[in-house]
């Protein structure tokens, strides 16, 4: 096969519809458009969600909750996640980015008491539960809050 002889699959392209080339063309004078009115219109038809003056769906419909504009998003680490790392490490935000276990800081690093840890490690984070606290704190290790 060389290169002049590629060929798209058959059936996968389609001839674009020629449209107001004259009479013959099945296509033309008014070019699909019917007579007069909104649609014919150049720049004509309705925006999205239109409906014929009636009340559109996204009126009708009740509007539920709000969104909370001070809302802190953290990066949650699990304890489990935690036995990865050499006993006695210090495991800071940075280290957690560069091991890939959290791709974002985001507001900042939360502590969740998922699974439990093994090694006794100095974890410093911006946020702990209380019960990975614990947990922590039982294993041997530290938490500092930064």
């Amino acid at each position: 096969m060389k290169l002049h002889e590629l060929k798209p699959a058959e059936g996968s392209r389609k001839e674009r519809k020629r449209k107001g080339r004259g009479i013959g063309s099945g296509n033309g004078k008014t070019a699909g458009k019917g007579h007069k009115g909104q649609n014919a219109r150049s720049g004509g038809g309705v925006r999205p969600g239109f409906e014929g003056g009636q009340t559109p769906l996204f009126r009708r419909l009740p509007k539920r909750g709000f969104t909370n504009i001070n809302r802190k998003d953290y990066a949650i680490v699990n304890l489990d996640v935690l036995n990865r790392f050499e006993e006695g490490t210090e495991v800071t935000p940075a280290l957690l980015i560069e091991t890939g276990i959290v791709s974002k800081e985001k507001a900042g690093i939360k502590v969740l008491a998922k699974g439990n840890v093994e090694k006794k490690l100095t974890v410093k984070a911006h946020k702990f539960s209380t019960t990975a606290k614990e947990a922590i704190e039982a294993a041997g290790g530290k938490t500092e809050v930064i």
